[in-house]
């Protein structure tokens, strides 16, 4: 599998990505689907979230949308929620992670690349209800066990 290109979350008036797909239930539940333009990007579209404060509650809100209908016709936010500037993501219970720092370890798959940290976010209907950062390690590599390989791939056959 390969590595997919992020979400992007604008919060506190800074882009970041965003290693989470809020979207895809709201997607799932209504039927709706996209087609991927490349093996970067197999959901089919990019979403642009932003977390607003209102009254001192922090929602969730999808604020713009690449969405590929085909490869040639790609779809705007307000082609696939007319009338609307901004979608408030009610359907989205769960946890959004944000990567931040330097890239530690680069995984070919999903958003399996681990950094120095990730912004860990958990949303109960749409309203942020706890965040927190988690400090990561460059993750161990288990050694290769020689034995299980093909001779033409052992070292010194």
């Amino acid at each position: 599998m390969t590595a997919q290109v992020s979400e992007r979350l604008i919060y506190g008036g800074n882009e970041i990505p965003l290693f989470t797909n809020p979207l895809s239930l709201y997607l799932k539940n209504s039927g709706t689907r996209f087609v991927s333009p490349h093996t970067a990007n197999w959901r089919g579209y990019v979403g642009t979230w932003e977390i607003l404060e209102h009254k001192g509650i922090e929602r969730l809100y999808l604020v713009g949308l690449s969405a590929h209908k085909s490869y040639e016709e790609i779809l705007s936010l307000s082609d696939v929620f007319p009338g609307h500037d901004k979608v408030f993501a009610h359907w989205f219970t769960g946890e959004l992670r944000c990567p931040q720092g330097a890239q530690l370890k680069y995984r070919h798959m999903g958003y399996g690349s681990v950094y120095e940290y990730d912004l860990l976010m958990d949303f109960k209907q749409g309203v942020l209800v706890n965040k927190h950062a988690r400090h990561n390690e460059l993750p161990k590599e288990e050694p290769v066990d020689q034995s299980k390989l093909p001779a033409f791939l052992r070292k010194g056959s």
